[in-house]
């Protein structure tokens, strides 16, 4: 998993023009709607892929077998897009962007753009795209668009979620 920024602090990755990455949970105050950021990267293993779906049940031929995959049509073992979800989920966290700043997850809605497969490497671009102070006066609703991209730069996964967020760090 590469994690190389450029000389002028711009991420050297496959997507061009990223923005920043989060380096402290962001406040509520610190998220306006527009904003955006961008993760690290990290490689779907074969590993991960075992893992959850045998420990999860997803014994799909897709997913454990890859001739069942290629006589699907598919170049190799899909990903089911429930791992991709909580894979770019973790990215987000890992990131900092609510570090000491989230109370909590609200629900989110998910559409698959593509196929995933073992060792593609991810990334998420997020942005705010709606956010209101709760009647608590001390949070706020912060709703963000999380595109996740493969190594090639497709678009594989667009997520909203809506988390709870506080007006002032907790540390």
């Amino acid at each position: 998993m590469s994690d190389e920024q450029g000389s002028d602090g711009s991420d050297a990755g496959a997507i061009p023009g990223l923005p920043p990455r989060p380096h402290r949970g962001w406040t509520f105050d610190e998220q306006p709607v527009g904003k955006r950021w961008s993760t690290s990267r990290r490689t779907i293993t074969e590993t991960d892929l075992v893992v959850y779906a045998t420990q999860f049940g997803f014994s799909e031929g897709l997913f454990l077998d890859a001739t069942a995959a290629e006589r699907a049509g598919y170049s190799g073992r899909l990903v089911p897009g429930s791992l991709v979800m909580s894979l770019a989920e973790g990215l987000t966290i890992s990131g900092g962007a609510i570090a000491g700043t989230g109370v909590a997850y609200l629900g989110a809605t998910v559409e698959v753009k593509g196929p995933t497969f073992v060792n593609d490497t991810l990334q998420v671009v997020a942005e705010v795209t709606a956010s209101r102070l709760t009647s608590r006066g001390d949070r706020g609703i912060v709703t963000t668009r999380n595109e996740v991209f493969n190594q090639h730069g497709k678009l594989v996964m667009v997520y909203s979620p809506t988390r709870m967020v506080l007006c002032r760090h907790a540390d």
